[in-house]
């Protein structure tokens, strides 16, 4: 079956065999042909089969200056943090070993501990050229998490100690994650002061905590495309009740620097200086909310919604709910709708769905079910773009 026109087709899939039936359905996406400044996202089960409302994307990394490259598969795409990790082990040993190591100023090689709320990745810091469709990043650092190479083998205390060791696909749920947040470093005091759980100066001994330059940080690869470099929008079609076994999109580079990125009629919401604005709900402002593609749920907080398994919200029956987003310096202002479905009853070939879940009392976390059926643009801090300069989501 084929589709000549663009946009989103649902459709409905039944098998009936001697161990019963089943029926699910799974949304195409026909879009235009990608241009040099778009590549595909593609949102499935991952690579170890575990992950959910997880977006992915293909990243070309090669040896600075040469063809000595590698593509690594389902990289989770994350709005919610800023640079290239990739696992060691999704790697080849010649382009692990073809990556030059990134040194503090007293020339000793620095590895990294990122943090996220699921828990941390440990690894190397080294440079790489980053191909990203018909765009590059030259010479960036990046991380290798789990790089077992000396002098990083071991994992410091003070990052080990921050929650679950994400260093395996199993635990990441993907091969990497590329971060195309609002902001172009991961860690902007690093570059004044050593900060316990970051940046770490290694030698075989031990890893104690550096200073690390700006330019020396892992950093966020759309900033440094020669073109189409103030940011980024993610396009994804929208899920139908029940959930989609897989969804294909398009992460399209720069902002109002080509006909297949102009802002149109999206409305720009300003963030304050740590990438947040307010979100009211239920008539209470929440004004450490964002939007994060790299969540895999609608997280806020309402206890009148029964909780399950893993934090998230189990309603007995699908929930129509609303709230409204207003920039941090309050011009601009918007009512979002969205569902929250039991993430109990889906099948569990489900790869996307509207779901939602606890954690959160102080903000609103825009997971990924908020870019469904959406264009989100995301415009890095500094940066100049025809909504103004970043940083600020509009959608």
């Amino acid at each position: 079956m084929s589709q000549a026109a663009t946009g989103n087709y649902t459709y409905g899939l039944s098998c009936t065999g001697a161990g019963g039936s089943i029926s699910t359905s799974a949304v195409l996406s026909v879009v235009a042909a990608l241009s040099s400044n778009a590549m595909a996202i593609t949102v499935d089960l991952g690579p170890n089969n575990n992950s959910f409302n997880m977006p992915f994307v293909s990243v070309t990394v090669c040896q600075p200056g040469t063809a000595v490259c590698q593509t690594v598969d389902h990289v989770q795409l994350d709005t919610g943090s800023y640079g290239l990790r990739l696992l060691a082990s999704a790697m080849n040993s010649t382009t692990l070993a073809a990556l030059p190591p990134v040194n503090n100023a007293l020339g000793t090689p620095v590895g990294e501990c990122e943090q996220f709320v699921s828990g941390y990745t440990w690894g190397s810091v080294r440079r790489a050229d980053i191909k990203l469709s018909g765009e590059t990043a030259l010479a960036l650092p990046v991380q290798i998490v789990a790089d077992q190479t000396s002098p990083y083998a071991n994992v410091p205390g003070s990052c080990s100690s921050v929650g679950n060791d994400l260093g395996t696909v199993s635990s990441l749920g993907a091969n990497g994650i590329l971060g195309v947040g609002l902001f172009n470093q991961d860690c902007a005091p690093c570059a004044l002061n050593p900060i316990s759980g970051r940046y770490y100066a290694c030698t075989p001994s031990g890893c104690t905590s550096t200073v690390l330059p700006l330019a020396s940080q892992v950093a966020n690869p759309v900033a440094a495309f020669a073109v189409d470099n103030n940011g980024v929008a993610l396009v994804l079609p929208s899920v139908p009740p029940g959930g989609a076994n897989s969804l294909t999109g398009m992460l399209v580079f720069g902002i109002g620097t080509q006909s297949n990125n102009q802002l149109g009629s999206a409305t720009v919401y300003a963030t304050d200086s740590v990438g947040n604005f307010k979100t009211t709900y239920n008539n209470t402002a929440y004004n450490k909310s964002f939007i994060d593609s790299g969540s895999n749920g609608l997280f806020f907080d309402d206890s009148n919604i029964p909780a399950c398994s893993g934090g998230f919200y189990c309603p007995a029956s699908t929930l129509s709910l609303s709230a409204v987003n207003t920039s941090a310096t309050g011009a601009a202002s918007g009512t979002v709708n969205f569902t929250v479905e039991n993430i109990v009853s889906l099948a569990s070939s489900v790869a996307a769905a509207n779901v939602g879940g606890t954690g959160l009392t102080t903000g609103f976390d825009w997971g990924l079910p908020f870019f469904f059926g959406r264009t989100v643009f995301v415009a890095i801090k500094g940066a100049s773009t025809s909504g103004g300069n970043g940083p600020y989501w509009a959608y």
